[in-house]
């Protein structure tokens, strides 16, 4: 990092439901692949190759022009040790970074602690989408949940300016003598005031915009926009989150259709998200992550495929090395794992390299440990 330059800023984009890893980044050329996937393969000729074994999915050609101007670090076989088959689980552990045993902080919530330890930002870090992810959960964090941007706000139901004044007043008096008062007090007035304050700056960030860029008018994509629009509006915020519709990549059934839908959504959205800090300059400053919560069982069953364990991960933006990072998992018969793709890569690896460097921050005190470095980062 130069003195010039902005803070780094970190996307995180989650794919809930378990994408098919074998189906998303390809081993086309694999006589095994061709046998285990009699229904669900993409035939050679429609993957999009990167070189004579591997491709992306023909629906992701967004994401593949990124990889061909080395703006994409495919992250192959990750996972963690144990797989869990289990959404919940699985998705906690990448939350929590803590496979073995069950924990109730976030990975990044730890890091905007780290990132801000006076909270003197409310806005250091937003999600988009419903609910707070896990990840950015922490006691004494405040992280801005948001719906939707563009009716994001409190009390904003109230049209008549003196009524909404009066009643965020109250609204404020109601949470400011809570203070002082004990830990789950203290916690919920300052969520509350915490909310009050980055509501309305937030409110702000639309009216800011201005873009040549058009998204595509899916949730996703208009929150992946809303993202663009915070970073651009210069808030100081340093982690954005946002994901996929719960569940959508679980494709048990009827995946052919669907997958292709999901991943033009998905490939347009971060291509767009791309070009839009192009458009404004500030390309070098973001990196995004896009994960899932682990992959699918080799074998289809017929019209999907089931619950399995080794993944891909893509990391993407300016600052990144674009290429292959990882062995791709073998398909060879005895060295699945029951059935799975073997996971060879720890996710908190991926985690580590983002922290240390890209973010600046001790990767050791967030994950608990010390994971090797991936070389993905300029």
């Amino acid at each position: 990092m130069t003195a010039n330059k902005k803070d780094p800023v970190l996307v995180v984009l989650q794919m809930s439901g378990a994408f098919d890893a074998l189906n998303t980044f390809i081993p086309y050329s694999d006589p095994h692949y061709i046998d285990y996937r009699p229904h669900l393969r993409v035939e050679p000729e429609h993957v999009l190759a990167v070189d004579d074994k591997v491709g992306f999915h023909p629906a992701m050609g967004p994401m593949k022009d990124l990889y061909d101007d080395g703006k994409v670090a495919v992250i192959q076989g990750i996972g963690y040790p144990n797989p869990i088959r289990s959404h919940f689980r699985s998705m906690d552990i990448w939350h929590t970074a803590e496979p073995a045993k069950m924990a109730t902080e976030g990975w990044l919530g730890k890091t905007v602690a780290d990132l801000d330890p006076h909270k003197e930002n409310v806005l250091t870090a937003v999600s988009f989408g419903r609910g707070l992810p896990r990840a950015l959960a922490v006691p004494g964090v405040s992280v801005a949940s948001v719906g939707s941007l563009e009716t994001y706000g409190v009390l904003t139901s109230i049209d008549a300016p003196d009524q909404r004044s009066e009643a965020l007043d109250i609204f404020a008096r109601m949470y400011s003598p809570m203070v002082g008062s004990g830990p789950i007090n203290d916690y919920l007035s300052q969520t509350g005031l915490d909310a009050l304050k980055g509501a309305d700056i937030l409110s702000t960030a639309p009216e800011q915009y201005s873009s040549s860029i058009e998204y595509n008018g899916d949730y996703f994509s208009q929150w992946v926009k809303n993202v663009a629009q915070v970073h651009l509006a210069g808030f100081g915020t340093r982690v954005l989150y946002t994901g996929y519709n719960p569940g959508a990549f679980d494709t048990h059934a009827n995946q052919p259709a669907a997958f292709h839908r999901l991943w033009s959504d998905v490939s347009n959205a971060v291509s767009d998200f791309y070009y839009d800090l192009k458009e404004h300059n500030t390309g070098e400053e973001v990196v995004i992550m896009l994960f899932t919560e682990f992959g699918r069982r080799v074998k289809e069953n017929g019209s999907g495929t089931d619950h399995g364990s080794g993944s891909v991960a893509f990391v993407v933006g300016d600052a990144v090395k674009g290429g292959l990072y990882g062995e791709y998992p073998s398909l060879e018969p005895d060295k699945l794992d029951e059935g799975d793709l073997q996971w060879n890569n720890d996710f908190r690896s991926t985690y580590a390299t983002i922290l240390d460097k890209w973010m600046q921050v001790d990767s050791h005190e967030i994950l608990g440990g010390n994971y090797e470095h991936i070389d993905f980062i300029k």
